[in-house]
């Protein structure tokens, strides 16, 4: 036991994040692995979550390192975004308990869908930079604040959110939107990150050992993105925002579920 915690299990969940991280360095969505992993090991779901934004925070700063190093961040415009993103993350996690949740388990399943059918019918999907269609500065106050108050209310998809965003709106190529977009979800986790801290919802001992686990990951898998680019991301951002949809629709009581459960069952 180490601080009451089962090595045994910390060991796992060391294992878990390290796999998670690497997803996340790459197409993001590794709170789909650890999230239920942090639940099956006996965290309340605020705990989990909470307890999730500290590796998750770690494995994005570990591939924003990576790609940093590449010469895949553009900082002059890069940092204004990011501190948008994290500013507004913050203002979302304040918000949680003023806006309608059912629209969001309504509305995101769609949106994760719609972002995969663009992602994989997109005709320019390569690591080459294509025209703007917006200056960075306006884009760090639409944009960017937009996915990072998302983040902090509500979090599922968000990477998928700020990549189709760098890459319709910016024009940036498909490595670095990966790079900018794991630097904003940086951002945006670590201002969450401080309000879960803050509350006490945080599991030190698990969420430090994941830390280190997910930048390990996160590391392999900003390699692995920078020397596959368009033929491992495009695909797995696909099967993400897919997985991520089909997760979400799973709960009984999502909204958008019971509504077409009962357009076919007549209730």
């Amino acid at each position: 036991m180490i601080f009451g915690v089962d090595i045994s299990l910390v060991a796992g969940l060391f294992a878990v994040a390290i796999a998670a991280g690497c997803v996340d360095a790459i197409a993001g969505g590794g709170g789909l692995i650890t999230v239920p992993a942090l639940l099956l090991s006996g965290l309340d779901p605020v705990s989990a979550i909470a307890t999730n934004k500290l590796q998750g925070s770690a494995g994005a700063v570990s591939s924003t390192i990576a790609f940093a190093r590449r010469g895949h961040i553009h900082w002059p415009a890069a940092w204004k975004i990011a501190v948008s993103a994290g500013l507004a993350s913050i203002g979302g996690a304040l918000c949680v308990s003023l806006l309608p949740r059912p629209v969001l388990d309504a509305a995101v399943p769609i949106l994760l869908i719609g972002i995969a059918l663009y992602f994989a019918t997109a005709r320019r999907m390569s690591s080459e930079d294509a025209t703007a269609r917006m200056r960075p500065g306006l884009f760090a106050l639409t944009w960017a604040p937009a996915v990072g108050f998302y983040d902090g209310v509500f979090g599922p998809g968000a990477g998928a959110f700020y990549m189709i965003g760098f890459v319709t709106l910016l024009g940036l190529g498909v490595v670095r939107a990966t790079a900018h977009t794991k630097l904003a979800n940086a951002a945006s986790n670590l201002g969450s990150l401080a309000l879960f801290a803050a509350s006490g919802h945080v599991v030190w001992t698990i969420g430090i050992a994941m830390a280190f686990g997910a930048f390990i990951g996160a590391q392999i898998g900003s390699i692995l993105a920078i020397r596959l680019g368009a033929k491992l991301i495009r695909p797995l951002l696909v099967t993400i925002a897919c997985a991520m949809a089909i997760r979400l629709l799973s709960n009984p009581e999502n909204p958008l579920r019971l509504a077409v459960v009962g357009v076919f069952t007549g209730g």
